[in-house]
């Protein structure tokens, strides 16, 4: 199962040559989380587009709605453990995203470095498009 970050749904949604993600992971397997949909909702302007990717979101399967406390524990215990290892971290957010992603032993699919250093870090399991 794959949890796609917003920097592979950027991709997506694109006018010009979007990613074409079933190519990559079936959609029976993709899930996400809350707030990966913030991300890449609220970076919308064109109305139209912002409304069929918010169809599109919203019927994935969402993992950790609503987010609870133990989840944030995990999100910041994994920034800490960066910073501890001499890894600088650009996202919190990305942090928040991760600790949904180990906790559901789902692979995050993503194009953002963030996710390479919390993996040596931590169990996250993840994977960039067009990489093996």
């Amino acid at each position: 199962m794959f949890l796609v970050d917003t920097s592979v749904w950027i991709e997506v949604f694109r006018r010009e040559d979007p990613l074409d993600l079933e190519a990559i992971a079936p959609l029976d397997e993709v899930v996400t989380c809350l707030p990966v949909i913030q991300e890449v909702l609220q970076g919308f302007r064109d109305e139209r587009a912002f409304r069929i990717a918010s169809d599109a979101m919203l019927n994935l399967p969402v993992v950790e709605s609503p987010l609870g406390l133990d989840v944030v524990a995990k999100a910041v215990d994994l920034f800490r453990t960066a910073r501890r290892n001499g890894l600088t971290l650009r996202s919190s957010v990305d942090c928040l995203i991760a600790a949904c992603a180990i906790r559901h032993d789902l692979c995050v699919l993503h194009r953002d470095r963030d996710f390479a250093a919390i993996a040596r870090v931590s169990r996250l399991r993840q994977r960039v498009p067009g990489e093996r």
